[in-house]
């Protein structure tokens, strides 16, 4: 007679398997939430960076528009 904790099939398979699927969500749920950490950083930061982009657009369209008035107007 054997144990029933060796038996390839029954409730000593049926629990491996619960045991299995619930580490593969686990690591699903930490996967998510750290991408979801990712994201946030990110959107907490775009638009610091949008700004950035569009305080270097204006200057650098005033600093042309004044070499194109020096150029002109001298």
């Amino acid at each position: 007679m054997s144990t029933p904790h060796l038996n390839a099939t029954g409730p000593a398979l049926d629990t491996l398997k619960t045991q299995t699927e619930i580490e593969k969500m686990h690591a699903e749920i930490a996967k998510i939430m750290a991408e979801t950490i990712k994201t946030n950083r990110e959107n907490r930061w775009s638009p610091v960076a949008y700004a950035s982009g569009f305080l270097a657009a204006g200057a650098a369209l005033v600093t042309g528009g004044v070499a194109l008035a020096k150029l002109f107007l001298h």
